[in-house]
């Protein structure tokens, strides 16, 4: 899918209903928080969360003493609803409209977290962006935690095709350069009712960090 196209589809999905009814609506997320402790960060590490949308990560994080966190998504009325939802306590947070795909980052971040990214990234050259990005991204020595639908998970969702991983499958796509070293398995209740599986990987580079591409960013800081 092309960038403006997921763009626009991402703003739609977003438009049509309240945050609490959409299928990947979580009140906690507690797989994330948990995977997170397990990163052995500090409260002042920083920590990006990548297809964030209504980010309620960001917020139980804040919750729980850490103070350097980014949010990103390719839609602004999902970032526009975080906003609104935190109040004067947004401002403690930095705010990107961007495509994850197309990023820039002008910063390393100790955690790299998306629930909801790459399991939509079904052409290998948006997988290898992404990847490319994360390898920027990423401070020496920070892990990423990805989740995906499992193998035994939905084949679709919000109206798109995706892509399941397990372990083996993941460490195949994302390159020698990088090792699970966790997994963990989610069954998702969503909030019509329905189950599906998820996966959660915590990863970390194997190989020494990458010379620096000097992209200039693309995205918006909000």
């Amino acid at each position: 899918m092309k960038e403006l196209d997921r763009k626009t589809h991402w703003e739609n999905a977003w438009s049509l209903r309240p945050s609490e009814s959409l299928s990947w609506y979580q009140s906690v997320p507690e797989r994330s928080l948990a995977m997170i402790r397990q990163a052995g960060i500090r409260p002042g590490d920083a920590i990006i969360d990548v297809g964030a949308g209504d980010s309620v990560l960001a917020e139980q994080l804040l919750v729980q003493g850490f103070n350097d966190l980014t949010v990103l998504d390719v839609s602004r009325r999902a970032l526009d609803r975080a906003r609104r939802r935190l109040g004067q306590r947004a401002e403690d947070l930095c705010w990107i409209e961007a495509d994850v795909t197309q990023f820039g980052p002008t910063r390393r971040y100790a955690v790299w977290h998306d629930r909801a990214v790459f399991h939509f990234l079904v052409s290998a050259a948006d997988r290898s962006r992404y990847v490319a990005v994360l390898d920027r991204a990423l401070a020496p020595g920070g892990q990423a935690i990805i989740a995906s639908f499992a193998l035994d998970g939905p084949e679709r969702c919000s109206g798109l095709p995706i892509v399941r991983y397990g372990a083996d499958s993941l460490d195949a796509t994302l390159g020698a350069a990088w090792r699970v070293i966790e997994e963990c398995r989610e069954v998702h209740e969503t909030p019509g009712g329905a189950e599906q599986n998820f996966s959660y990987f915590r990863i970390v580079r194997t190989t020494a960090e990458p010379v620096d591409s000097h992209q200039q960013p693309h995205g918006v800081n909000l």
